[in-house]
């Protein structure tokens, strides 16, 4: 592939599909093995992993000879090889660099400082630090043998991993960079202006997962600095508080920042993921702290993004785990048939969908599954994912050469199409899929279901968006509906929602039962809102009233009678004056109910009061009171006035009056205590005291009584009224799901279509303006011959206008002196062949008019499509070539001198009559005939030979040549002049002789 020269960006953002990495869930098993000091598991040193092709040994050799020799990086090398020969790479390598370059062999241990070179016609592959050798696939299938080290790479390095892919034509190593980048591993691609061949970097550039470009020489230089990175180099995990720890708080504006830029909420992701990826931003800014990081992150609202992408990392495959696939035919497909009724489609909901290769799978395998009866079972794959650069990517369908190693060639005939050098899902396919961007923890779901794929999304959600999203999958199934989760997932604490089908492959059956709590699925806020604050600073002047009012208030402190405002329930919802004398807070938990705070010897006569005020709503005075206080006794005049106000419930006021005080601003002292009172006075005091309680005591007997009444019918009609009111709020809820799941279908419906119409508009505005500069008239015409659309030469040519679009083309007269052309149409609609006729229009102009049919997407005859090709010049300039041709015959043929015209081969190609009468021979004995041979040999001489090769040596003329003519047993004395005409190749050369007969 020639070289490019277009100026690539450092950094590139990355598509994703699903949450982080499926197999990135290794992380969290080594740093439990870690912690509970499992000393089997050893993480390997820094490897890099180099893929190269055409032109990688002039990359290969810039990056040795700048690589620091003590760097303590584990370099190998995978470079395309012929397969029938020996390989001299590691010793041409050898030369550029002090770094040990080795061939690999089988179990070889990789050791930090050293080259490793794959060896010709092998795949190599890494685990446990130990390399592992392979014949090439022999079965047909792409050798990719950088796709295959990459992956192995991805598995046993985990974050560790580093790949490069140097110099090369095709696309090997694009995937394998994918699978490292899965796992928190950094992808490099050498610079494509610095590359012999671009074709490979250009692909890994292409997939979008690529961190750094660069030139050989500055891949060596971030080489060595990664490997002194921590996130690189560090063998165990970190302490908090040690350099490149990350802590809550960190961690807690990081999410805010994600949040407000793409709405997801990570904070309920699993943590040693989100923080893996955070660190691996950082190494790749150079960043050796997170405060650092979050510090760059605040400035540069691009970052925020590129770690967003990198927090969402495509993983999918085409038939990922095929074992599942299989499973799916045998323990679902059949159930979901029998489930869907006569007419309903398959509905099928793949959340965390990626780039699309995951529903692909899944709508090819039904079709494979329902083999004849798929044209009439509608089938419905709504995928979904939280990126929409990922969904862009699925509705294209299309992928590179590469997946030929996950799709079978079988599969690749019938469900792709080979376009530009990639695959490109077929149309019948890529109807049956929907796709839309949507947060599965956060927007509605799909309903009625019968097949949710949801793998590897589970292992990256927190326990409580794995309960919610199992509930929320359990709504969206229908009845003994199926779901199918990953390798390393289960339904958790939600198992009583699902039956378990096939245990291996983790597919599940839905149970007929509630889910556990209740899935609310409003859009999350954007953030907190603002409360509104009181101004300061600022202040009114005083006004009239404000005057009165604080005037009204010293008066009735100072001579009105103390008091509270009490509602109906008796608490007290205002104070006026001091009332401590009479009221006071009682022990135990605070209350304002005014019979609790009343003092001693008040009670009986306040409730009394209270209870015949809101019997009768008028005022009631009680006088002759006495109340405990100081030690001693004084006494209080009551009174209990309903406040005039036309609103429910009532207030009362409540006075205190001390009837010994002659200014109620002050209360009097308490009386001393008595040392002797009369026993008629205590008894009848006691007495009134009885007769006031038990009257009180049977008021409020008939008060319960009559609200047990009312509270018992009550009761009743509340019970009914719950009764339906549930009946009505499940309902309710019912149909709030129904149309939540409706309004999303419809809004995914919407996404799809709104893309689609991108799509053709797109479509249509490069047609319209290719017709509009294209310097050709043409007309495609529908099958009932109707205009559908011409380019703007046809109006000129064609005598059209605008307006005729729809028009028959038998109704307009064009500008073309040819009757038969739409006879002429029909044929070719009917015949499917192509017809072409030269016409003239009627100022005499030629054209070439060709007709051709015209073929839909579905390449189905769909009208005709007329072109007229300028052919007037062409046609002009033959007719004067053959005007002149004829003109030259003539004068040759009544010139009296003898003339003959001869070829490059001495044949004769014209001769006049006065040629031909001094042979003594016709016209036609002669055409084609050499000259030597015409007239019994008469010119077979040598001089005429020799003049005849001087002509053919030079173009300069000959003439008065002399020479005789044998005829009749003598010779006859000639004069020849001769002229070599040279035409426009080899093949066409000329030669003119001029006879002159002379006298002897």
């Amino acid at each position: 592939m020639a070289k490019k020269k277009s100026k690539r960006d450092q950094q590139h953002a990355e598509p994703k599909a699903a949450p982080p990495a499926a197999d990135d869930h290794g992380d969290e098993t080594d740093l439990q093995q870690h912690a509970t000091g499992d000393e089997r598991f050893q993480p390997c040193a820094t490897l890099v992993g180099v893929g190269a092709s055409a032109g990688g040994l002039q990359a290969l050799s810039e990056l040795l000879i700048h690589l620091a020799p003590n760097a303590g990086l584990t370099l190998v090398v995978v470079q395309h090889l012929a397969p029938k020969h020996p390989s001299a790479l590691s010793e041409l390598l050898s030369a550029k660099t002090p770094l040990p370059v080795i061939e690999a062999a089988e179990g070889m241990t990789l050791e930090p400082n050293h080259v490793y070179v794959i060896p010709p016609d092998r795949q190599m592959a890494v685990q446990q630090g130990k390399l592992h050798l392979t014949p090439r696939p022999s079965d047909g299938r792409q050798h990719l043998p950088i796709n295959y080290f990459f992956r192995s790479l991805a598995d046993d390095c985990g974050n560790k991993a580093i790949g490069v892919i140097l110099s090369g034509t095709a696309s090997d190593g694009a995937e394998g960079l994918r699978e490292i980048k899965s796992v928190g591993g950094i992808a490099i691609a050498q610079d494509p202006e610095t590359a012999a061949y671009d074709g490979m970097p250009q692909a890994a550039i292409a997939t979008g997962v690529v961190d750094l470009v660069l030139s050989p020489q500055a891949i060596a230089a971030e080489l060595l600095r990664l490997a002194r990175h921590p996130y690189v180099s560090r063998r165990l995990p970190r302490r908090p508080g040690e350099e490149f720890a990350v802590n809550d708080d960190q961690m807690g504006r990081m999410f805010l920042m994600l949040r407000t830029s793409s709405g997801v909420d990570f904070s309920q992701y699993k943590q040693p993921t989100i923080k893996r990826r955070l660190q691996r931003r950082m190494a790749l800014h150079k960043f050796s702290t997170a405060e650092q990081y979050l510090r760059y992150l605040q400035q540069n609202a691009g970052e925020v993004k590129l770690l967003y992408q990198d927090m969402l990392i495509n993983v999918t495959r085409f038939f990922r785990e095929p074992d599942s696939f299989e499973a799916l035919r045998k323990v679902a497909f059949a159930k979901i048939l029998e489930n869907r009724g006569t007419e309903g489609p398959i509905r099928v909901w793949v959340p965390g969908c990626s780039t699309g290769e995951e529903p692909y799978s899944l709508a090819i395998t039904l079709l494979e599954y329902l083999g004849d009866q798929a044209s009439s079972v509608p089938i419905q794959v709504f995928a979904t994912d939280v990126s929409e650069a990922a969904i862009q990517t699925a509705r294209t369908g299309t992928y590179p050469a590469s997946i030929a190693d996950d799709v079978s060639p079988a599969r690749l005939l019938r469900f792709f199409s080979k376009v530009d050098g990639n695959y490109r899902i077929s149309k019948a396919v890529r109807d049956m899929c929907v796709f839309a961007r949507q947060d599965v923890t956060r927007d509605p779901p799909f309903s009625r279901l019968d097949l949710i794929a949801c793998r590897n999304v589970l292992i990256y959600l927190g326990p409580s968006l794995q309960k919610r999203l199992m509930s929320v999958f359990h709504y969206a199934l229908r009845a003994q509906g199926f779901l199918m989760l990953g390798s390393a997932e289960s339904v958790g604490p939600l198992a009583d929602l699902y039956k378990v089908v096939d245990k291996r492959h983790r597919i599940y059956s839905k149970k007929i039962t509630m889910p556990q709590f209740e899935m609310d699925f409003r859009p999350a806020a954007g953030g907190p809102s603002l409360a509104r604050l009181p101004r300061k600073g600022t202040h009114e002047p005083p006004s009239v009233a404000h005057v009165q009012a604080e005037a009204n208030q010293v008066l009735l402190s100072r001579f009105a009678p103390a008091g509270v405002i009490v509602n109906a329930e008796l608490q007290i919802v205002q104070f006026r004056g001091q009332t401590g004398a009479w009221l006071e807070p009682a022990p135990g938990e605070a209350s304002l109910n005014v019979l609790k705070m009343a003092r001693e010897g008040l009670l009986y006569g306040l409730r009394t009061a209270l209870h015949e005020a809101r019997e009768s709503q008028t005022t009631v005075r009680k006088v002759g009171l006495k109340v405990k206080a100081d030690g001693g006794q004084r006494d209080v005049n009551l009174e209990v006035i309903p406040l005039a106000i036309d609103e429910e419930p009532r207030h009362y006021l409540v006075l205190f009056e001390d009837p010994g005080a002659g200014s109620p601003a002050a209360a009097a002292p308490a009386q001393p205590p008595e040392i002797q009172q009369p026993d008629e006075q205590k008894v009848s005091r006691l007495q009134q005291e009885l007769a006031a309680s038990r009257e009180y005591l049977q008021s409020i007997i008939q008060e319960l009584e009559a609200a047990n009444e009312e509270l018992q019918s009550a009761n009743e009609e509340i019970l009914s009224s719950n009764e339906e009111l549930q009946s009505t709020n499940e309902e309710l809820d019912t149909a709030k799901e129904e149309l939540q799941s409706t309004n999303e279908e419809l809004n995914t419906v919407n996404d799809e279509l709104h893309g689609r119409n991108e799509e053709l508009s797109l479509v249509n505005s490069d047609l319209v303006n290719l017709l509009h500069n294209v310097q050709i008239a043409i007309v495609i015409v529908a099958m009932d011959l109707r205009i559908r659309r011409f380019t703007p030469m046809a109006e000129k040519v064609l005598n059209l206008i605008p307006s005729d679009v729809g028009r028959p083309i038998s109704h307009i007269k064009p500008n073309i002196d040819y009757s038969d052309l739409e006879r002429m149409i029909s044929d070719v609609i009917e015949r499917t062949e192509p017809q072409a006729r030269d016409v003239r229009d009627l100022q005499g102009h030629w054209y070439s008019l060709r007709i051709r049919p015209y073929k839909n997407m579905e390449n189905r005859i769909d009208g005709a499509v007329l072109a007229l090709f300028d052919i007037d010049a062409a046609k002009r300039y033959t007719t004067d070539i053959n005007d002149l041709r004829l003109f030259a015959e003539g004068v040759v043929d009544v010139v009296r001198e003898p003339l003959v015209v001869l070829d490059g081969e001495r044949r004769v190609r014209m001769a006049n009559r006065a040629f031909c009468t001094l042979c003594g021979v016709a016209q036609a004995d002669v055409m084609g005939k050499a000259l030597i041979e015409i007239a019994d040999g008469q010119w077979n001489d040598p001089a005429i030979r020799d003049l005849l090769a001087k002509l053919s040596e030079r173009d300069e003329p000959i003439e008065g040549f002399a020479t005789e003519l044998r005829a009749g047993g003598g010779r006859r004395p000639l004069l020849l002049n001769g002229r070599r005409i040279a035409g426009e190749h080899p093949g066409s050369v000329r030669y003119l002789l001029a006879v002159h007969p002379t006298e002897g």
